[in-house]
């Protein structure tokens, strides 16, 4: 199945969905980025996704309420180097062959301040699921200028790569190796609200 069937795949779960006071939001993928940052040597060198597609059951009256969706291609990796995203790809670190896409599906939400919230879910990638707890910025909803209702959402998190098997490394002649293992990831997500179906 071809990846750009993804967007529909999740429109079609909507299908059937029961009645609810969540609003069903889907990820405008041209107003938004997953983006990737992991030292090397003595700097950052830094990467971005550019298929993914996510959906939110957002309850503008109660946050806690809602739920999302968001999955990435993993082979849509750039960084600006082709033989190196080759070796991302690979399976020394993201093996897209075996791992096609990295999904996270929340489970509950909790408020922790105005427009704040901890996003709790499992985080699948490279075959390894681990429950995290995202922290949330809700940006806020808004009407565009064509008629559709607008609501955004980031989020920063740490994760050691080591953890989901990317331990590929090469040790410096003076100490130290050519990687570092956490990997600094902000997605920043624009959605759009869908019409009712009904």
């Amino acid at each position: 199945m071809r990846f750009r069937s993804l967007a529909s795949l999740l429109a079609l779960t909507l299908t059937g969905t029961p009645a609810m006071a969540a609003d069903i939001y889907t990820v405008d993928k041209d107003h938004s980025q997953a983006t990737f940052q992991v030292r090397h040597l003595l700097s950052k060198t830094g990467g971005r996704f550019s298929d993914f597609a996510g959906k939110v059951l957002l309850d503008e009256k109660r946050l806690e309420a809602s739920s999302v969706e968001f999955r990435i291609r993993a082979a849509s990796l750039d960084t600006d180097n082709e033989k190196r995203d080759q070796h991302l790809r690979a399976a020394d670190f993201f093996d897209v062959e075996q791992h096609p896409e990295i999904v996270f599906k929340s489970e509950k939400i909790k408020k922790v301040g105005k427009d704040r919230y901890e996003v709790t879910g499992t985080f699948s990638m490279r075959g390894v699921d681990k429950r995290l707890v995202l922290p949330v910025a809700y940006l806020g909803a808004v009407k565009d200028p064509w008629g559709g209702q607008r609501a955004a959402f980031t989020t920063e998190v740490t994760l050691n790569r080591k953890e989901f098997g990317m331990v590929w490394n090469k040790a410096l002649d003076n100490g130290g190796f050519v990687l570092g293992n956490d990997v600094w990831v902000t997605v920043e997500l624009e959605t759009v609200k869908q019409a009712d179906a009904s």
